[in-house]
């Protein structure tokens, strides 16, 4: 395996992760939190985590996929969460190549082909 995957729960633990993996290909997909059973509260972020999950292994050698839990769905709808404010996403799940302006955004994350082509494309 030419990648490795980290979870990290809120926005410091992936800035003090994206920033201990710098210079490396960054891949983020942000998702709402999880409960006891591991479910999200984001509907979307069901549907798309296993569609990106299948495409991981297009990721470039070297890589660093992580796997971001946004926070509850309160604090995610509160426009100036750091998430919103600090990297400007506008929806979950976004997954982002991270220090570019490549992402995919809600629905597009269920396309397989977009995902690879995220992964696959400088």
């Amino acid at each position: 395996m030419g990648w490795e995957e980290k979870q990290v729960c809120g926005y410091s633990e992936f800035v003090e992760t994206a920033q201990r993996y710098h210079g490396r290909p960054i891949f983020v997909l942000f998702c709402g939190d999880k409960d006891a059973e591991g479910r999200s509260w984001c509907p979307d972020c069901v549907t798309a985590e296993p569609v990106v999950r299948r495409e991981l292994h297009n990721m470039p050698d070297e890589s660093v996929f992580i796997y971001c839990l946004v926070g509850d769905r309160a604090y995610w709808k509160d426009p100036n969460n750091e998430f919103r404010k600090n990297l400007k996403l506008t929806g979950v799940p976004t997954l982002l190549k991270y220090g570019t302006p490549q992402k995919l955004v809600e629905e597009e994350c269920f396309k397989a082909e977009l995902v690879r082509m995220l992964f696959t494309e400088d």
